[in-house]
C-alpha cells in the first residue's frame, strides 16, 4: 500500500471500530434492556433513539467511513499487488456490505415500521416483538462486520510500508 494511504486506512479502521462499538452496545445490553420493560415503553424509547441517532456526529462517522473505504478500495484495486491492498478490499467489503448495506436494507425498514407503530396498540406489540427479534439479529450481523472490517484494516495497515 502506498505510504500516503496509511493515515486514511487507519482513520477508516477507527471509524469502523467506533460504529462497531455503538452497535455492540445495542447488541449486548441496550436492546436486552428495552425488551425487559413494558412494550409501549420499549417502543417509545426505541422510537426516540431512532430519531436522535440522525445527527451529524453519528452519521458523519457511519457514512464517512463507508465513503472513505469506497475511495480506498478503488485505490487498492488499482494497486492490487501492493502490501495491504487485499486487506483494504476485504475491510471495505465487510464494512460497506456487512454494516452499511445491512443497515440500509434491513435495520432502517424495521426502524420505519416501528416509527409508524402505535405503542399502545396490539399491532404495536406485534411490531415490537418482530422488531426485537429481527432488528437485533441484523444488528449482530453489522456489529460483527464492522469490527471484523476494522481488524482486517488494521492488519493491512500494519503490513504496509
Amino acid at each position: 500500500m502506498i505510504g500516503l494511504l496509511k493515515l486514511p486506512v487507519l482513520i477508516a479502521a477507527v471509524g469502523a471500530f467506533i460504529i462497531g462499538g455503538v452497535f455492540y452496545g445495542f447488541s449486548t445490553f441496550i436492546m436486552q434492556a428495552l425488551g425487559r420493560v413494558p412494550g409501549p415503553e420499549g417502543i417509545r424509547a426505541m422510537q426516540a433513539i431512532n430519531i436522535t441517532v440522525i445527527n451529524p456526529l453519528f452519521l458523519g462517522i457511519f457514512i464517512g467511513t463507508a465513503l472513505l473505504l469506497i475511495g480506498l478500495a478503488v485505490v487498492a484495486g488499482l494497486n492490487f499487488g501492493q502490501p495491504g491492498a487485499v486487506h483494504v478490499l476485504a475491510g471495505t467489503a465487510l464494512y460497506v456490505l456487512g454494516c452499511f448495506a445491512v443497515t440500509m436494507v434491513c435495520n432502517v425498514p424495521l426502524n420505519n415500521a416501528l416509527a409508524a407503530a402505535d405503542p399502545a396498540s396490539a399491532e404495536g406489540a406485534a411490531v415490537w416483538a418482530r422488531y426485537l427479534r429481527d432488528w437485533v439479529f441484523w444488528n449482530h450481523v453489522r456489529t460483527a462486520a464492522s469490527l471484523a472490517g476494522a481488524v482486517v484494516l488494521v492488519l493491512g495497515w500494519s503490513q504496509s510500508r
